[in-house]
């Protein structure tokens, strides 16, 4: 799992699929998604899974409309495409990913 800031952003996400974790230390939702983003990281080798915290990166926070947490941002070869906000159940991320990601 990467840590994104507004300096390797770019860089991270402008290649490949790539999953953003928009999430805050305080956030208890966040603290149930981040294990299952964990799980997920090596069950899915061809999607990045990265995390930006809101908190520390309130410029990248603002630039993509985030404003509910945790919010996930999918991007496709640095184009972002869909989100998904809440913690989801890792059965069903890893689904909506895949039909994401196709």
């Amino acid at each position: 799992m990467i840590n994104l800031t507004k300096e390797n952003f770019e860089k991270e996400t402008k290649t490949g699929k790539v999953l953003v974790d928009f999430w805050a230390e305080w956030c208890g939702p966040c603290k149930m998604l981040g294990p299952i983003l964990e799980l997920l990281d090596p069950e899915m080798p061809d999607v990045k899974f990265a995390k930006v915290n809101v908190d520390e990166e309130q410029e990248l926070a603002t630039e993509f409309g985030i404003r509910s947490i945790p919010t996930m941002v999918l991007f496709k070869d640095g184009e972002k495409f869909d989100s998904i906000m809440g913690a989801v159940p890792k059965d069903m991320l890893k689904t909506k990913l895949e039909e994401a990601f196709k």
